[in-house]
């Protein structure tokens, strides 16, 4: 039995198609290998084989080979498992290189091993006081003035610290509020982010549901995953809303996060496939900061430690509502997240001391109360030493650690210490005599020598250091925690690297691989329309030379 007529120009008919699509997508995907978060492109084919029946039981000549190929679309190259590798891991590197920027303003004017500050403030003082021993120079307003001149520049060092400090607390709110400043904080980021995967999601599907792919927007729809994945934890999963067949996938994101109530991870659906529609297939963010701090002027301003960022799930989606994770919240007592560039900065704000929970995070307070520790402890004992002088003239003595006659310092925190008025008016000036337990004082230049062993002393206050010894050992605490951060930052950084040169040699356009198709697809093209010059020809001697023979 001779095969059908044009059976065989048929399956070469085909391979000429698949193969012109073939380079139909090697030319997008080469136009393409610049285009960020591009997808590299392939045709899915299928073999088409003869279905009847009766083929179960040809022999001979009459067995089927099959009639070509069959195209049955355009797909994306790209490995799920790795994205998912890709979105845990960047998550993780963005959480210390956040907290990397906080370290690295912090040290700027905090790490006294690089720069001249409230350490160098300190030692200044000390020389003062050394070169003020002689007892007449203890009553010449020249030596005085100095003195006065030095305290000022410490208090003064201390109160900018401060400052910076609180500046630095503001930036980092911005960051996540972003109100005010010229750029989306990651709460207004992270809506938008939402926002424009729940409209993707509606817009994909119903393309998909009249067999358009839209292969870009789900490559849209990734980077914007990616982006989301750098703020929080998050779990992407496709599930299909029908049993029927052909029916497209949704997508839902949740986001991850631990439980304080439990410990355990729980999840929130953020983007909700789409379900519901526009605005209600997914969530949304808000910020809020609920206290308020009163400085030693009266200035009221924001106390950023009671920061809270509430996670609103998709309208659409069923379970737990609002989430709130607080800054600073310990993971025993509050809901927080793992990672995330959002944690970071919620951290930074609202940590205040080493060791909460399982959690050794150092924050902006942290470092605020170390300064206002060191303030503190200075200006109580500098006052206390100077009052026992003024104290031989007057009765009753002077409590340390309240006002008294002879105070040369003011306030009790760094951000308020300052020179006393009664000093600055010049009522009050370093006194000439301590009371040596008899009715009469030791010498005229005894405070001075008291106050130069206060400086070579250590306090428990000051965690068993002296003044200046005491700004040393914040700084080297910034370092370290600099240090190890960084050595983690770099480790998640070349994990994260290794996860995207994967996903590249999967997913990304390569010139060399795709001009090796193309040549491969142009030798299968030139093939097929050998073949259907063959078949021509053979049908050619079929119809007008069949039969001629012996005429």
């Amino acid at each position: 039995m001779v095969r059908a007529t044009f059976a065989g120009i048929t399956t070469a008919l085909s391979s000429l198609q698949a193969n012109q699509k073939r380079l139909d997508i090697v030319g997008q995907n080469l136009s393409n290998m610049n285009t960020p978060g591009y997808t590299r492109q392939q045709l899915d084919v299928t073999s088409l084989n003869h279905l009847s029946p009766v083929s179960h039981y040809a022999n001979g000549a009459e067995i089927n080979v099959g009639f070509g190929v069959k195209m049955d679309g355009v797909s994306r190259i790209r490995d799920p498992y790795l994205d998912v590798q890709y979105r845990d891991q960047i998550v993780k590197s963005s959480y210390f290189d956040t907290r990397q920027t906080s370290l690295d303003t912090l040290a700027n004017f905090l790490d006294e091993h690089t720069i001249s500050g409230i350490r160098q403030a300190f030692d200044d003082v000390q020389s003062v006081l050394t070169n003020e021993q002689d007892p007449p120079k203890v009553t010449d307003p020249i030596f005085d003035s100095e003195l006065r001149a030095r305290m000022q520049a410490l208090t003064n060092a201390l109160n900018e610290a401060a400052s910076l400090i609180e500046k630095a607390e503001k930036q980092e709110y911005e960051v996540l509020n972003g109100e005010g400043t010229s750029e989306n904080g990651a709460v207004q980021t992270v809506n938008d982010l939402l926002k424009r995967i729940g409209d993707l999601n509606i817009q994909i599907k119903r393309n998909q549901v009249v067999d358009q792919p839209s292969l870009e927007l789900m490559d849209e729809r990734d980077m914007l995953l990616d982006e989301l994945a750098s703020y929080i934890p998050i779990e992407v999963t496709y599930y299909k809303d029908s049993d029927r067949e052909g029916w497209p996938y949704d997508l839902q994101v949740d986001m991850v996060y631990t439980d304080g109530a439990t410990g355990k991870l729980e999840h929130l659906t953020l983007v909700n496939g789409s379900e519901g529609g526009r605005g209600q297939n997914y969530g949304s963010l808000d910020i809020t900061t609920t206290g308020t701090k009163t400085d030693a002027n009266g200035n009221i301003t924001p106390d950023y430690t009671t920061t809270s960022i509430t996670f609103n799930k998709a309208e659409s989606a069923t379970g737990k509502d609002d989430i709130v994770i607080a800054a600073g919240a310990n993971t025993t007592t509050a809901d927080r997240f793992a990672t995330g560039s959002i944690q970071s900065s919620l951290d930074m704000l609202g940590k205040t001391a080493t060791g909460q929970g399982n959690d050794t995070m150092r924050g902006y307070q942290y470092y605020m109360n170390e300064l206002d520790k060191l303030a503190e402890t200075f200006a109580n004992k500098i006052n206390e030493i100077n009052n026992k002088a003024v104290e031989y003239a007057t009765n009753p003595p002077v409590t340390p650690g309240t006002p008294g006659p002879g105070d040369l310092l003011k306030g009790t925190t760094a951000k308020d210490i300052a020179i006393s008025d009664n000093w600055l008016a010049g009522k009050v000036h370093l006194g000439t005599g301590i009371d040596d337990g008899q009715g009469g004082p030791i010498s005229t230049n005894d405070t001075v020598l008291e106050m130069l062993k206060a400086f070579e002393s250590t306090y428990d206050d000051l965690d068993k250091n002296s003044f200046s010894s005491f700004m040393n050992h914040v700084s080297t605490i910034l370092a370290t925690d600099s240090f190890s951060n960084q050595i983690s930052l770099k480790t998640n950084v070349t994990v994260l690297n290794g996860i995207q040169s994967s996903r590249d040699e999967i997913s990304a356009v390569s010139l060399d691989e795709e001009a090796s198709n193309m040549m491969a697809y142009l030798n299968a093209y030139n093939a097929a329309s050998r073949l259907m010059t063959a078949l021509d020809e053979a049908l050619n001697t079929l119809i007008n030379n069949t039969g001629l023979v012996g005429r």
